[in-house]
């Protein structure tokens, strides 16, 4: 399994006096020290205004002894860094290359977890492939460990090429999967594989060619 990092947005959670000493931080590992290689969505201004702002905001609340407006001044205003901080831990989020150290270095905290690799299913291989009735194919593939349906292509054959398959059908084995609406005297390209997996499917096998009787 490798491990996947997940940078922590609930500033909101935080208090004002942590939200802008968290906000210190940023600015020192994002701009300061530049961390991470990517240019940041903004400049270190941009954020520096909003720190600034709610500084003020916080002041003139606390002079006025709280009150309505002063305290929907100060909310606008964290509104405003908290929004600016998600959107930096978004932009670390996306440069980190699941490094948690360089997402601590750039003042944020981070998640590591573990996730499973993508497996794929097995090519799929056909067995056997009969005229059972007119218009119809009876087509029969190995089962593949791990698959949860089966879907089928065919593709009429001429002369001189192949066309474009087109799908036959999914089917929830992979023992006789009937294909019909074939034109009788028509020579098939037909082709099977594996549904499910984390990749959704596994390749498609080897053609199998038969005329429709």
């Amino acid at each position: 399994m490798t491990e996947q990092v997940t940078v922590k947005t609930n500033v909101k959670r935080l208090s004002d006096p942590d939200a802008i000493a968290f906000a210190g931080t940023v600015i020192k590992g994002v701009y300061v020290d530049k961390v991470i290689a990517a240019a940041p969505p903004f400049d270190e201004a941009t954020l520096q205004t909003a720190v600034d702002d709610l500084k003020g905001a916080i002041a003139a609340q606390a002079q006025a002894g709280g009150g309505t407006v002063v305290t929907a001044v100060k909310k606008k205003k964290r509104n405003v860094l908290d929004g600016l901080l998600r959107k930096l831990a978004h932009y670390v989020q996306a440069n980190c290359n699941d490094d948690v150290q360089l997402v601590v270095k750039a003042g944020f905290q981070a998640r590591a977890t573990s996730a499973r690799s993508q497996t794929q299913l097995d090519k799929a291989t056909i067995l056997s492939v009969e005229n059972v009735h007119t218009k119809q194919i009876v087509v029969n593939a190995r089962k593949v460990s791990g698959a949860k349906l089966y879907e089928a292509q065919t593709a009429i054959v001429s002369a001189n090429n192949t066309g474009s398959f087109q799908s036959a059908g999914v089917f929830s084995k992979a023992r006789s999967m009937t294909i019909t609406g074939l034109t009788p005297g028509t020579t098939y390209a037909i082709q099977v594989r594996a549904l499910g997996g984390s990749t959704g499917s596994g390749d498609w096998s080897d053609t199998v060619t038969r005329i429709c009787m």
